[in-house]
C-alpha cells in the first residue's frame, strides 16, 4: 500500500505552483520577511541558442606555428578569458567550446556589434608598466621589451637590431603618414605586468577625459611602490601589445597600490580596455579563422513549427493512454501535463541554452515520459486480471515494472551523457543541446511517473470498487 500519500500530494501542489510562477515569469524575485532587499533576483526568461535567435558564429584558433604543440590548459584558460570579454561586452548566452587542440567555436546570440565582439576577442591585451628612463617614447609607437625573453635573448635583439651608425639615409625616401611608427631598437625593461592588477574600470579624469583607474594586488603594490620611490622624475610608459599608450612622468611615489592610465580614449575604447584588463592576457594568440552572421528569422519560423509539432505530439500521446488505458490513461495524461511545466522550470532555472536540437531532445523526451506508465499500466491490466485487489495491483505493478524502467531509462542517461562529452569535446554545442534536454526529460518522467502518477491513482482508485467499473481500465 503506498504509504505519505497525502505528503506527495501537497509536495506535487507546491511543486506545479512554483512551477507555473517560474514558467510565466522573466525574471525571479524573493524577498526576505526580515529587509525589503530581495534575497534571489535573477532572470529566468528562456535562454535561446544562436540558430534559434540569431546572432555571430565565430572560429577562433591559435595563431601559432603548426609545429608548435597547444597546451590543453592554455586552450581552457584562453576560452574561460575569451567568455569573460564576451560577458563584459554585455553579450548574454554566450557559448564558447574548445574544438580539437588548437580552435575554440564560439557563439554569440543576438549580438548586435559583431565587429566590436570579433576585435575584442583576438587581442591578446598585455599591459606592461614600462621603464622610459629619461626620454619619453611618442604614444602609437611600437616598441620592443624585455618581457618574456631571457637576458640574452633580450640582448641578442638590442645587438642585432640597432641602427648601423654608419648607415646613410635615402634622401628621396617619403615618410608614410599612415605608418605606426616604430621606436628605435631599444629593448625596454618591463616593470610589471597587468597580472599584477586587481581590478580595472572606466572613468573620467579631473579634466574631463576618460581614463582606465585601476587597483594592484598586494604584491603590485609593493612592486609598484618600491620602483616609484626610487624613479622619481623619470618616465613610466603603459604599454598594451607592444604599443604605447601614455608615458607619464612619475612625479612622487605611488605606495597606495591604486592609479589611472591615461591616453586618447573614448567611452568605449576605454570600456573595452578595462574589461580587456580585468579578464586577463590571453595565454596564447588567437586569430580568427572564420565568422558569420546567422539572422534570426529562420529561428523564429523553427520555434513556431517546434511549438506546434510539441502540441501535437502532446495532444497525441494524451489521446493515446487516455483511449488505451481509460481512468489510469486519463491520470497519466495529468502527470504528463504537470511533467511539461516542470521541465520549462529546469530548462528556466538551470539555465538551459535552447537549441533547435534541444527543443527536439524535449519533444522526444515527452514520448519517451509515457514509457513508464505504459510498462506500469500493462502489469496493472494482468494484476487485475488474477484477481488483485485494486490496491495491491497498483503496488505490484510498479514493483514488478520498476527493473525494465530502471535499466531502459538508465541506458537512455548513458547514451545522453556519451553525447555531452562528444558534444563537449568537438565544439558541437547542437549536440550537447540535445544532450542536456534529453537527459533533463528522462529524470523529470521518472519523477512524474514513478511519484506523481502512482500518488494520484491511490488518490483516486484507493476506495474505487473495482468489480463494477471493469471498463474504466480498458478490461
Amino acid at each position: 500500500m503506498y504509504r505519505n500519500k497525502t505528503l506527495w500530494l501537497v509536495i506535487i501542489a507546491l511543486l506545479v505552483v512554483f512551477s507555473l510562477w517560474v514558467d510565466l515569469s522573466k525574471t525571479m524575485v524573493i524577498y526576505s520577511p526580515f529587509s525589503d532587499s530581495p534575497i534571489v533576483n535573477r532572470n529566468v526568461d528562456l535562454q535561446l541558442g544562436l540558430d534559434l535567435r540569431g546572432g555571430l558564429q565565430t572560429l577562433l584558433e591559435a595563431d601559432v606555428p603548426a609545429d608548435r604543440v597547444v597546451k590543453a590548459e592554455d586552450m581552457a584558460n584562453a576560452k574561460n578569458i575569451l567568455e569573460n570579454r564576451a560577458n563584459g561586452l554585455g553579450v548574454s548566452e554566450v557559448v564558447m567550446q574548445v574544438a580539437g587542440d588548437r580552435r575554440i567555436v564560439a557563439e554569440f546570440p543576438g549580438v548586435t556589434n559583431p565587429e566590436e565582439v570579433v576585435a575584442s576577442l583576438k587581442q591578446t591585451a598585455l599591459l606592461e608598466f614600462v621603464d622610459m628612463g629619461s626620454t619619453p617614447v611618442a604614444e602609437g609607437t611600437i616598441i620592443q621589451t624585455d618581457f618574456g625573453e631571457s637576458q640574452t635573448d633580450a640582448a641578442a635583439t638590442a645587438a642585432t637590431s640597432t641602427p648601423d651608425a654608419n648607415a646613410t639615409p635615402d634622401a628621396n625616401a617619403t615618410p608614410d603618414a599612415n605608418a605606426t611608427e616604430t621606436a628605435p631598437a631599444i629593448v625596454y625593461h618591463t616593470v610589471m605586468t597587468g597580472a599584477d592588477l586587481s581590478t580595472a574600470s572606466a572613468g573620467q579624469s579631473s579634466t574631463g577625459g576618460y581614463v582606465i583607474n585601476f587597483t594592484l594586488t598586494s604584491n603590485g603594490s609593493k612592486l609598484f611602490g618600491d620602483y616609484t620611490s626610487q624613479n622619481v622624475g623619470k618616465y613610466l610608459a603603459i604599454v598594451l601589445d607592444k604599443q604605447v599608450i601614455s608615458t607619464p612622468v612619475i612625479n612622487q611615489p605611488i605606495t597606495s597600490g591604486q592609479g589611472q592610465i591615461s591616453g586618447n580614449f573614448t567611452i568605449d575604447t576605454a570600456n573595452a580596455l578595462a574589461i580587456q584588463l580585468r579578464s586577463g592576457a590571453l595565454p596564447i594568440p588567437i586569430k580568427v579563422v572564420e565568422s558569420r552572421t546567422v539572422g534570426p528569422t529562420l529561428g523564429e519560423e523553427s520555434i513556431r513549427k517546434s511549438t506546434q509539432a510539441g502540441l501535437i505530439g502532446l495532444v497525441v500521446v494524451i489521446l493515446f493512454m487516455v483511449l488505451n488505458y481509460r481512468m489510469p490513461g486519463g491520470i497519466a495524461a495529468l502527470a504528463l501535463v504537470i511533467y511539461t511545466l516542470l521541465s520549462l522550470m529546469l530548462f528556466k532555472l538551470v539555465p538551459v541554452v535552447l537549441t533547435l536540437p534541444g527543443i527536439a531532445g524535449f519533444i522526444l523526451s515527452i514520448g519517451m515520459a509515457v514509457d513508464a506508465n505504459v510498462l506500469i499500466f500493462e502489469r496493472l491490466k494482468e494484476e487485475l486480471r488474477s484477481g488483485r485487489t485494486l490496491r495491491q495491483a497498483i503496488d505490484l505493478a510498479w514493483s514488478r515494472a520498476w527493473p525494465s524502467i530502471r535499466d531502459s531509462n538508465s541506458s537512455t542517461l548513458i547514451t545522453c551523457l556519451i553525447l555531452f562529452v562528444f558534444g563537449n569535446t568537438f565544439g558541437a554545442s547542437m549536440v550537447k543541446g540535445f544532450s542536456v534536454t534529453l537527459a533533463l526529460g528522462v529524470v523529470v518522467s521518472l519523477f512524474t511517473a514513478i511519484i506523481v502518477t502512482r500518488t494520484f491513482l491511490h488518490t483516486v482508485l484507493d476506495n474505487l470498487k473495482f468489480g463494477e467499473h471493469h471498463s474504466w481500465f480498458g478490461l
